[in-house]
């Protein structure tokens, strides 16, 4: 195995431009580590925000000047190269797939160390594509579903920004629990999320979905940054409203909603704190490798046009995923 390896850097805030293919030294794992051969990677909107250093919230979580991670990409499919010497889950020539943003990132890069905690085995049937897109989305989808228990069939759900990476999984999920599904994004992106199973399609540029007057069980919302009250008045009963990203302000209020809620008001708010695990991206992987749910791949990329990958993600077009072939 050669020494060096060729990774996309980022060294500073800016457009995708600021990114730059480098030759680095391949890292060693530690001990309870492992070193991995990336296959691909995919690319979430964590990667595009942590580029821009906006909104600003992401300088004061990570660092103010400069990106903390100089090698981003946090989900990864690809082959263990070496193990640590504590290292007892994987082995040399394991094929794994995981987020490894709880790591130290660097999922765009030839080379990546990660915890062994942080992956798992890839299923055989699925793709090392398919197996990079999963991670992130996929668990938010999850997690975001079952924030308030599982869901129960004939339930309604909205999910806004059903078109992208955790929407694609969103709307799977939710029909396969039996739920109605109203999807929310851009018109061109009708057909996708209906071939999804998405029973009713807005479009956000003509309609706003907390001006309507139906009521949901439910509400996922992946760009939310309406007031609280709206999202309230589009609730059943004792609905529940899961934010997944949105602007600042809204996000913000639905942080604190909880503490200063009435206590005679059954709906809920919550704002979902990402929580990778090994537990739930094993059912979801195995949910896609058994095709009871479908993996959607819009386009993949070489690792040369990185930039161009997460441009075409911020730009906000993007139905599902978006990969980057590394090797």
């Amino acid at each position: 195995m050669t020494k060096s390896m060729k990774a996309i850097v980022c060294r500073k805030y800016g457009s995708a431009d600021v990114l730059k293919m480098e030759d680095l030294p391949i890292p060693a794992p530690g001990p309870n580590e492992v070193l991995i051969k990336v296959k691909y990677a995919s690319v979430n909107s964590w990667d595009w925000d942590s580029i821009r250093g906006k909104p600003f919230i992401v300088r004061l979580f990570t660092s103010p000047f400069r990106p903390l991670h100089k090698i981003l990409g946090a989900d990864i499919s690809g082959i263990v190269e070496s193990t640590g010497t504590n290292v007892t889950s994987l082995k040399q020539g394991d094929e794994v797939m995981g987020d490894i943003s709880a790591c130290h990132w660097g999922g765009f890069a030839e080379y990546v160390t990660a915890s062994e905690k942080a992956l798992i085995k890839k299923p055989e049937n699925l793709s090392f594509a398919e197996a990079a897109a999963i991670p992130q989305a996929g668990i938010l989808a999850w997690q975001g579903l079952y924030q308030y228990g599982p869901i129960q069939p004939g339930q309604k759900v909205l999910i806004n920004g059903a078109g992208g990476g955790v929407g694609s999984f969103a709307i799977q999920l939710a029909k396969m629990y039996g739920a109605e599904v109203t999807a929310v994004d851009l018109a061109e992106k009708f057909e996708f999320m209906h071939k999804l199973g998405a029973d009713y399609l807005i479009d956000y540029l003509k309609n706003d979905y907390t001006k309507s007057g139906k009521l949901y069980d439910l509400i996922l919302d992946v760009n939310a940054n309406r007031p609280l009250s709206r999202y309230k008045k589009r609730l059943s009963q004792e609905g529940g409203f899961v934010i997944v990203g949105g602007s600042m302000k809204t996000i913000f209020q639905t942080a604190i909603s909880d503490k200063f809620s009435k206590k005679n008001d059954n709906k809920k708010l919550s704002l979902l704190i990402h929580k990778p695990n090994q537990i739930d991206l094993q059912a979801l992987s195995s949910l896609s490798a058994e095709r009871k749910i479908k993996v959607m791949i819009d386009r993949q990329f070489p690792l040369s046009e990185t930039a161009d990958a997460i441009q075409y993600l911020g730009d906000g077009k993007v139905k599902g995923k978006v990969v980057i072939s590394i090797s």
